[in-house]
């Protein structure tokens, strides 16, 4: 199943997403995920909400992001050549940071480049979306039982104050941060692996298997669930590949996946 959500009819709805004649189109309202429950009305659901529901590409709805985290977690140098891009040993245990929810921006959106950094970079990354709460998940678990499924991120990062504050929580963080979506899918097949790339204004930039990860989908929810709880959808940002540079102001930035779709963001700088 893929589900978007968007806005229709001045209200926050959840829609199935299917392919129909190529185009991916928002087919009917669904009952709302598990991380979506805020959506439901009364004793009713997304699917109860009265509207004449016709299908539309998804590219014509004003999307939002498929998720409401009441955190977002994210994991560091996970791609061997990025690590080495960057200049960093490589870990020995996955690496956490956090970005408020407050970075989170919708498909569509623009990226603000903040006046208080001179470098902003663009990471397109694999992103898990958390289905039920979890806690010390063990190895004997099924991983998958706990997933609600995959979308897309981008982790933008601020590099200079990155380098400068010694931790992260500032210079990713900023509003815009966190570009999420169009979807979240329960039909990945990460055994085998699948493609990531992130392209700017058409040039690739990145591209790399996630069977490239450093810590595997599963080995990072044991890691995570052992020192929190996960609750209905969170997200967990998997790491990027190498590739990662600057953006500017007028740029355009995709991230994709087969299956996933394609995260598009445009960029602006911070406004006085």
């Amino acid at each position: 199943m893929k589900y978007c959500r968007f806005l229709y009819g001045g209200q926050t709805l959840c829609g199935a997403v299917d392919n129909r004649d190529g185009i991916l189109q928002i087919v009917g309202l669904t009952d709302a995920p598990e991380e979506m429950a805020y959506l439901r009305m009364g004793r009713g659901s997304a699917s109860a909400f009265s509207y004449s529901f016709q299908p539309i590409p998804l590219g014509a709805a004003h999307l939002l992001s498929p998720v409401a985290p009441s955190k977002i977690v994210c994991v560091g140098r996970n791609y061997r050549a990025h690590v080495q891009e960057m200049g960093g040993e490589m870990p020995t245990e996955p690496l956490l940071f956090f970005k408020p929810p407050s970075s989170l921006l919708r498909p569509g959106g623009a990226i603000v480049l903040p006046a208080l950094s001179a470098r902003v970079d663009f990471e397109g990354e694999l992103a898990v979306v958390i289905g039920r709460r979890v806690r010390h998940l063990k190895a004997s678990d099924d991983w998958r039982s706990v997933v609600r499924g995959f979308t897309l991120a981008n982790d933008i990062s601020a590099r200079d104050l990155q380098k400068n504050d010694g931790q992260w929580t500032r210079a990713k963080g900023f509003d815009t941060f966190c570009p999420v979506g169009p979807v979240v899918s329960n039909e990945l097949d990460l055994e085998n692996g699948v493609t990531i790339e992130t392209r700017v204004n058409g040039e690739l930039r990145q591209q790399a298997s996630t069977r490239d990860l450093i810590f595997s989908v599963p080995e990072l929810l044991r890691f995570i669930t052992a020192a929190f709880t996960l609750e209905p959808g969170d997200l967990v940002l998997t790491g990027t590949p190498s590739g990662v540079g600057p953006l500017h102001p007028g740029d355009r930035v995709e991230v994709a996946i087969a299956g996933l779709g394609v995260l598009t963001n445009t960029v602006e700088g911070e406004s006085a």
